[in-house]
Order: C-alpha cells, then structure tokens, then sequence
C-alpha cells in the first residue's frame, strides 16, 4: 500500500478536545434516544402514556427516537472515532480545529433543533429524513466542514499508507453527502414546511435509495472503519488479511448502492427495479460476510481474552450481530420472503439486530478502549461495570429481537391465512391482541439496554474525574512506521507496508 517512510519528524500533539466533547455528546444522546424508544414501546402496552398530549404521540415520538438514536447517538461516535482515528493514523493533528469545533456545535445544534421541531410536527414525512429544510442546510454545512477535516488531514499526514480504516471512514462522509443532498431536494413554501422536488414512484425511489444506503454507509461502512481500527488494537493483533479489508472495501462501496428498492417490493415500483435491488441484496451477502470473517479471525491467537476482556467481548459480539443482520437482511429482500416479512415487526426485530447488536455494541466497545485514553487514564475506573454492561446489552438485544421475530412471522401468517371460503381467517384485532405480551418482551428487553447505557454514563463520568497519569498528551514520538498491532510488524523505514 505504499511506503510507511516518515514525512516529517517534528512531535505534535493530537487534538483530543472535539474527540472528548463527541464522545460525552454520543452517551448523553445515546441516554436520551434509548429513553424516548422504551417510552413509546411502553406506549404500544400502555396507550395512556402520551397523555392525550400531541407532542408524546406515538407518531411523533417515533421519528425523534429513530433520528436521535441514528444521527444523534451513532452519528456523535463516528465524529468522535473518526477525529481520533485518522490523526492516530495519519500521525499529524486534525486539519483545523476551528473547522472542527464547527462541526461539533452545528451538529449539536440540528440535532437539539431537530428534537424540538418533529414532536411539534414539523416533519418531512420521509423515512430517517424528517428534518425540515432548514436543518437540512445546517446539517449540509456541517457535513461539508466534516470532510474538509477528515479528507485536509489525510493530504497533511505524516506516513504515505492510508490506513484501511480511514477508507470506510471516507466512503461514508461522501456518500452520505450525496445521499442527503438529492434525497432532501426541496421546495420551501414556509419555515417550517416543504414539498419534495420528486413526485409519486420516484419520490418513493429516490427515498429508499437514500433509506437503505443510510443503513449502508452511515450505519454500516462507517463502524466498519471503527471495527477496523479498535479490533486490532483492543486484540493486540494484526488484521487477519488487508487484502480481504480491501476486497470488502470496494465490493461494499459499489453493491450497497443498488440494493435499495427491495424496500419497495409489491409496489407501483416497476418490477425490474425491484428484481434488480433484490439480486444486488442476495451478492451483498458475500462482501458483508467477507468483512464480518475478516473482523472475527483478526481475533486468531487471542481468543483466550474474551474470558476475561469485557471490551474485547463487546467488539465481537458486534461482530457477531454484523453477520446476523446482513444475512438476514439479504433473506428478506427475497420477494417471497418479503411477502411475508414486510408490514410486519419482523422488520422492526431486523433493524435493532443492526442498531442495537451491532452499531450499539461496537460504539460500547470502541468507547470504553477510547475514552480512557483521551483523558489519560489506563482503563475505565470501572472494569465490571463494563463487563455488567455487556450482560445487560446482550440480554437486552436477545429479548428484543427474538420477539420481534416471533411477532412478525406470527403477524404475516395471521394475515393471509384464509378460510376455505377464501375470507381472511383472522381479523386485524387480533393479531394486535396476539403480539401485546411480545411488545411487554421487547420493552423489557429496551430497559435492560437504557440501563447499560446509565452504567455507560456513571462509569464514564468515574473515569474522567479519576487521577490523571503524569503525562496525559500525547506526542508522535516515533512516526516511522504504522502501528504494528494494526497491520503486524514494522518494515524497515526503506521498505513498504506489506499487504496482509
């Protein structure tokens, strides 16, 4: 991948400050988009609880517990472990702190913007882009500062290699780019209310090519880089092999781009689109699961830590996740299995495989390695604790999607069974009345994940306020070679990083 020769040798500090303030911002976020999901899952138990009050509707809750969770809480964690990995990588300090301190407050900004307007019912009506176009300015500035600092530090750093994460990493800050822009083309009648630019199927179209690639690249590639990087480093070995992280950057990038219109199957959606977004969701399978191998056999040699490495438990438990949701994700783009999965919560038991299994867990994991070392400590003041959340995290993913599948399967066979008469079997009542203990399951399972979240919060707030080492900054004391726990042993300064 080039040579690892020094382009400079002058120490530098690392710009650790807008690391810390996302990284405090992705656990209160995480808190608060946690609390909102557990409250209108309890709303589907205990309809009383939005008080006849419009702004705790369900429908309006709905969209400020996805859009927090999503952009708030996943989207703080990949500005704060991409700062921390790109200049760790690229061994020079971030591009501009201003630029950078930019990003931290405006994202703040859209998302507290964000989290007043949806339960007031400003809303786009358009599935993870419900931001008014207002917002959706702010956020495109935000978004075009974040690459100027992402991309800026890697033209200035210090080693020619690029390291494997800061791929995945820039993949999403693109795409998400053009992703969020054409989807949010807009006509604004007032403040607070716009029309889309598209009309019927292709406004459909469009939004599920957004809908899915969101999944794709702000939810799936990026934590990738993240996997990339704190998997190694948490166990103490090389990536398994970088070419296969290569193989799997470049299939990723260009099959995810297309899977998109099996969210519409059975739909005004001409069939060939669909037919087409259904093979490209069957060949994304092979990428995916290339990766989530590459991620897990990285552990080779260390899997005796997982007995007693409650971080390291996280990371490839996430790992695990990982494999679980794209395989099943890539089954029900099949049209018949689609015919009996979608409209149902089957769909809502595969999103939080994803969100909570893997997104979730690999934030958890990532974090409890980073934050003790941008506050200078040696490991959170903590360690049961963490371990205590793993369990908590687990058991909460566990009861929440095994009885989303069980409801889902359960509400697709209720609907289309039919008598000998041809008449629906079943009324629609009483499917809602056969899934109400498996919605008490999944909001059991929401609180045993809130409260890891709670234990995340007061174990991290211990760490911060513990004793700091001598020497907390941290200088590129010797930039000659990439961090040989990433991509093995360091070569000579005359030589080249070698593929794996």
């Amino acid at each position: 991948m080039g040579s690892s020769a020094t382009l400079a040798n002058q120490p530098e500090t690392y710009n650790y400050g807008v690391v810390r303030q996302f990284a405090i911002m992705t656990i209160f976020w995480g808190i608060v988009g946690m609390f909102v999901g557990v409250w209108i899952a309890s709303q589907l138990i205990w309809p009383e609880l939005n008080f006849e009050i419009p702004w705790l509707s369900y429908g309006r809750l709905r969209p400020v517990h996805t859009n927090t969770v999503i952009f708030a809480f996943g989207g703080s964690a990949l500005f704060a472990t991409s700062y921390y990995v790109v200049q760790r990588t690229c061994q020079t300090r971030l591009f501009s702190d201003k630029l950078a301190a930019f990003t931290f407050w405006g994202w703040q900004i859209a998302l507290f913007a964000g989290f007043i307007t949806l339960p007031m019912g400003y809303t786009s009506t358009k599935e993870y882009a419900e931001y008014e176009w207002p917002i959706d300015i702010l956020i495109t500035l935000v978004w075009v500062s974040y690459a100027v600092v992402f991309f800026g530090t890697i033209v200035k750093r210090r080693v020619r290699h690029i390291y494997v994460a800061n791929w995945f990493y820039g993949s999403f800050i693109l795409t998400i780019a053009v992703l969020h822009i054409f989807n949010n083309l807009q006509l604004p009648v007032s403040l607070w209310k716009s029309y889309s630019a598209y009309a019927g199927a292709q406004d459909a179209m469009v939004q599920w090519w957004y809908g899915h690639n969101a999944v794709g690249f702000f939810l799936t590639t990026s934590f990738l880089g993240m996997m990339y990087y704190f998997v190694p480093k948490q166990a103490e070995r090389p990536i398994y092999s970088y070419r296969l992280s290569i193989v799997h950057f470049w299939a990723l990038a260009f099959t995810y781009m297309w899977a998109g219109p099996h969210h519409l199957h059975y739909t005004s959606l001409p069939d060939w689109t669909q037919a087409l977004g259904m093979v490209f969701s069957l060949i994304l399978l092979a990428p995916s699961w290339g990766g989530m191998i590459n991620g897990i056999m990285t552990v080779s040699g260390a899997w005796h830590k997982l007995r007693t490495d409650p971080i390291l438990k996280f990371l490839v438990t996430a790992l695990s996740f990982y494999g679980m949701a794209t395989f099943e994700g890539s089954m029900m783009a099949i049209r018949s299995v689609n015919a009996l999965s979608h409209y149902t919560d089957w769909t809502v038991g595969h999103v939080h495989v994803g969100a909570l299994g893997w997104v979730a867990m690999i934030i958890f994991g990532s974090f409890y390695y980073m934050v003790p070392r941008l506050y200078g400590r040696k490991t959170m003041a903590s360690p049961q604790a963490v371990e205590l959340h793993f369990w908590l995290a687990t058991i909460g993913v566990v009861l929440y999607i095994t009885s989303m599948w069980v409801a889902g399967v359960m509400q697709g066979l209720m609907w289309r069974a039919t008598g000998d008469d041809g008449t629906l079997t079943y009324a629609f009542v009483e499917t809602v009345k056969a899934t109400y203990p498996l919605y008490t399951i999944r909001m059991i399972g929401g609180l045993f994940f809130l409260s890891g979240m709670f234990l995340m919060a007061w174990n991290t707030y211990r760490t911060i306020k513990g004793q700091p080492k001598p020497n907390p900054v941290v200088y590129l004391q010797n930039p000659d070679a990439i961090d040989p726990k990433l991509v093995g042993p360091a070569k000579p300064a005359t030589g080249s990083v070698q593929a794996a």
